[in-house]
């Protein structure tokens, strides 16, 4: 990207962060990502303000199935918060820096912490369908990163550290209120593919020796963006299917939104609890 085209999408950026921010009225203590079938979960916000993404400038629409492509923001229990009820993905055509837009905007913003939910398939031969997995790292098998292309310094640094991107107060946190509200929540590490395809027998093989136990199509890009902007980085990932190779069934998306349907009320009452959680830091 040129220094030129840097400079309008940060403008772009700028513009967006005024719009929901002058729209909605309070800065989110949390910005929440509601992965595919999981939109339901705004339902929890109260005193929301909807915002469709095709209001917001500059925002890319969500095209992918079980996706509504609004924002929802409110508060929950107390908490401000801002929800994404859709994300946007690298196979849906846009760019990474197109897909990571909403979380610039959230930086922008002065949100601290940035909380992904997504749907994934199992690789791991201990986790099942219907299991949520507190992603402790991530391995890009994307082919490319958001941080491509002329850097803002006042964003954050030309080489961002990756090492802890995962906040270990906040999956203490995940963990305590897990274990309050009777989740059961694992700990695995995630492995991103561009899809859409979903991936092959042997790349499930080669991701479960490169030490993988979750797999999907999104969420790297964005915690890479988040962790540039300095925020407080949390996720959770819901298994929806054994990944490919594990089973003879062919896979499908809506084998992938079924699940999350039935996942849909524990994954609510974890992020509920954990985002409430926040409320009580520092007191």
């Amino acid at each position: 990207m040129s220094k030129e085209r840097s400079a309008e999408y940060r403008q772009h950026v700028e513009e967006a962060t005024v719009f929901v921010s002058r729209s909605v009225g309070f800065v989110p203590r949390a910005a929440v990502v509601l992965g595919s079938g999981l939109g339901s979960g705004a339902a929890a916000i109260e005193n929301p303000v909807v915002i469709p993404y095709g209001e917001i400038p500059h925002w890319p629409l969500s095209t992918a199935p079980g996706h509504k492509g609004r924002l929802v923001a409110g508060y929950l229990k107390g908490v401000p918060v801002v929800a994404m009820q859709g994300r946007l993905h690298y196979y849906e055509g846009y760019s990474m820096r197109e897909i990571t837009f909403p979380v610039r905007v959230f930086g922008g913003w002065g949100t601290e912490v940035f909380f992904a939910t997504n749907a994934s398939g199992g690789v791991h031969y201990g986790l099942l369908p219907g299991d949520l997995v507190l992603v402790a790292d991530h391995i890009n098998l994307m082919g490319a990163n958001p941080l491509f292309g002329p850097n803002e310094d006042d964003w954050g640094p030309r080489f961002p550290d990756m090492t802890l991107a995962y906040d270990k107060k906040l999956m203490a946190l995940a963990e305590e209120v897990a274990l309050r509200e009777s989740v059961n929540l694992k700990r695995g590490v995630y492995i991103a593919f561009a899809g859409p395809s979903f991936e092959t027998s042997a790349e499930i093989r080669m991701a479960r020796v490169l030490g993988a136990d979750l797999v999907g199509m999104s969420t790297v890009p964005e915690i890479i963006v988040a962790r540039h902007m300095g925020m407080r980085i949390l996720a959770v990932s819901c298994v929806a299917n054994y990944a490919a190779g594990m089973t003879e069934s062919p896979l499908t998306h809506q084998e992938v939104l079924d699940e999350m349907g039935r996942a849909a009320d524990r994954l609510t009452r974890l992020v509920v609890g954990i985002v409430a959680s926040l409320g009580e830091e520092g007191r």
